[in-house]
């Protein structure tokens, strides 16, 4: 069953953590920077300056502060969108592997 597919419910299954943290997006050879705005242990919401489609594959770097943290770096895709009013797009990402 596709991500799409699923009920609201059974996404919200997933505690979302708020964490407002800048991000590294990788996409088409371009680095993007970008704002974790929350994440959950099947995905995350992201702020971008640039639009992207649903579908879109993304690597994700997300940088640790602590020297005893690694970070964490995911391969992703775009299931949702939504465009701001003061440009960029706020986009919902699947996790679809972990490095």
């Amino acid at each position: 069953m596709s991500q799409n597919d699923r009920d609201y419910a059974e996404k919200r299954d997933y505690i979302r953590m708020r964490v407002d943290a800048d991000i590294t997006l990788l996409y088409a050879g371009q680095i993007i920077p970008a704002v974790c705005v929350d994440l959950s242990g099947s995905g995350m919401q992201v702020q971008a300056s640039r639009a992207f489609k649903v579908g879109d594959k993304l690597s994700v770097r997300i940088d640790s502060e602590h020297s005893a943290l690694k970070g964490l770096e995911a391969e992703t895709e775009v299931v949702w969108l939504a465009d701001l009013e003061e440009g960029g797009q706020k986009i919902g990402l699947t996790i679809i592997s972990m490095n």
